[in-house]
């Protein structure tokens, strides 16, 4: 497994910070690893707190992609989490532990501290030492005044040195600010479904429409035999408190009237076909191209789709090319591209590298003869 990893889903600020943070991390990291485009990496991070985060997350997992899910939850069903707010430690932390996971163990370098000029100490001169006090004593008598003696001269002290002044310290860099994270956005229907995000088995039901049985563990899920009348579920924000928990025997009893089981793939299907409204998904290049490289299940209230489907058997093409070759509005391409990325039957294929240009032959008498 190579060590890999790129960015995708998140906003141009969060996008800068993290590859700050990462690049910092790699370079304690020795610079292991590579910092690469989504369709390049082998580990790509994703905003799950984003709109479109687990869509992404559905997308690139269906791709064998390694999924990190960056996001203020305890928890994440990515395969690798980085909790928000990050920072170059927990950019290291994750680095080394996918690494592990890897069988390439790493070792984390502590940033050496800043080093500290030493401040000359002052040397004190000592107090000047007063003279005794004189003692009251008698005057004696003058005495003859001695001969002349010859002076010594008494050499003057050298002055001390002068210390030379301490160099003011280099200025510290001032860090950036860290940004702030990101409010947790609403979550629809669709963020719901992912693995591990509900408990077993919960029923859902709003105040007008069918009642749906979800059994995310199983990958099931129970309710009417069209999709059209659940397209309302997936529009709103739709919260943990909104499903219901229950016991096998309710459940045993409300499948039997909820409807056949089914699969839940055809959830995350409409999921996707409603999230983009008309356009690609964050993350997906609106000029590039896609295919189906398997037929997909579509669906009967959706005729369209069947000429999208046929369109994109015949080989790799951009949105516009499917619509002329359809005869459907771009617009219901892009949500049919979006619904078969998250199912994992939809796949972007990248540009081929162009081709060597060979050079001219030589022509002529003369030019055949240098060829030769």
């Amino acid at each position: 497994m190579s060590l890999t990893i790129g960015l995708t889903g998140m906003d141009p600020a969060t996008e800068a910070a993290l590859k700050s943070a990462l690049m910092a991390a790699n370079e304690r990291l020795d610079s292991q690893w590579r910092l690469l485009s989504e369709t390049e990496a082998e580990h790509v991070v994703v905003d799950m707190d984003s709109m479109y985060g687990p869509m992404s997350w559905l997308r690139l997992h269906a791709a064998g992609k390694k999924v990190i899910g960056l996001t203020s939850a305890p928890r994440a069903q990515t395969d690798f989490r980085l909790g928000r707010p990050f920072d170059e430690e927990a950019a290291a932390a994750l680095l080394t532990e996918i690494a592990a996971k890897a069988g390439v163990e790493l070792t984390v370098s502590s940033p050496e501290p800043p080093a500290v000029a030493p401040v000359p100490v002052a040397s004190e001169a000592p107090a000047p030492i007063d003279p005794p006090l004189a003692a009251e004593v008698a005057i004696p008598a003058p005495e003859p005044e001695p001969e002349p003696q010859p002076v010594a001269t008494i050499a003057e002290p050298e002055p001390a040195p002068i210390p030379e002044p301490e160099p003011a310290p280099e200025p510290q860099p001032v860090p950036e600010p860290e940004p702030e994270p990101l409010p947790p956005r609403e979550r629809t229907l669709a963020d719901w479904l992912s693995p591990g995000a509900l408990p077993r088995r919960v029923r859902y039901r709003r105040s007008s429409g069918p009642t749906v049985l979800v059994d995310t563990a199983a990958g099931q899920y129970h309710g009417p035999a069209t999709l059209k009348p659940l397209t309302p579920y997936f529009e709103g924000t739709v919260e943990g408190s909104d499903f219901d928990e229950i016991d096998a025997a309710e459940w045993d009893r409300d499948a039997a009237t909820a409807g056949p089981a089914q699969s839940l793939s055809r959830l995350l299907w409409l999921g996707g076909l409603m999230a983009g409204k008309g356009k690609l998904l964050p993350g997906l290049d609106p000029d590039g191209r896609y295919q189906l490289p398997k037929w997909p299940q579509t669906e009967r209230e959706y005729p369209r789709h069947f000429r999208i489907a046929t369109a994109m058997m015949k080989g790799p093409a951009t949105l516009p090319e499917i619509a002329a070759a359809s005869g459907v509005p771009v617009e219901d391409v892009a949500d049919f591209v979006n619904a078969n990325l998250a199912t994992g039957f939809a796949e972007f294929v990248p540009e081929p590298p162009p081709e060597p240009v060979e050079p001219p032959k030589p022509s002529g008498l003369f030019g055949r003869l240098r060829g030769k």
